[in-house]
């Protein structure tokens, strides 16, 4: 469970770094390594859900999981990486509208 825990932990993490490099590419006007860098997060995101599936499936055949304070953190990193996410996609959509409507 440890293992796992910290698969979630590292692969959320990642994906919240890159969403967040992403942005920073997009408010210097780099739409295309910005894209890039989104996609790469996202797909960090699916392997952190493949980490947190493992956890879902063991519990489903009747293995309970022991909540522990690593579990905790690993879970909240899923969710904050993922509200990240979502939040910048969307400021990088209002910097690209923005770009489009001063050229």
């Amino acid at each position: 469970m440890e293992q796992v825990a910290m698969e979630l932990i590292s692969k959320s993490g990642e994906a919240r770094s890159l969403a967040f490099q992403a942005l920073q590419e997009a408010k210097a006007g780099r739409t295309d390594e910005a894209a890039l860098l989104m996609k790469e997060s996202l797909i960090c995101s699916k392997q952190a859900h493949k980490a947190q599936s493992k956890l879902l499936f063991s519990e489903s055949e009747g293995n309970k999981t022991e909540i522990t304070v690593l579990l905790i953190h690993a879970q909240d990193h899923l969710m904050n990486s993922l509200l990240a996410q979502e939040l910048i996609k969307e400021i990088i959509e209002l910097h690209e509208s923005k770009a489009d409507k001063s050229n």
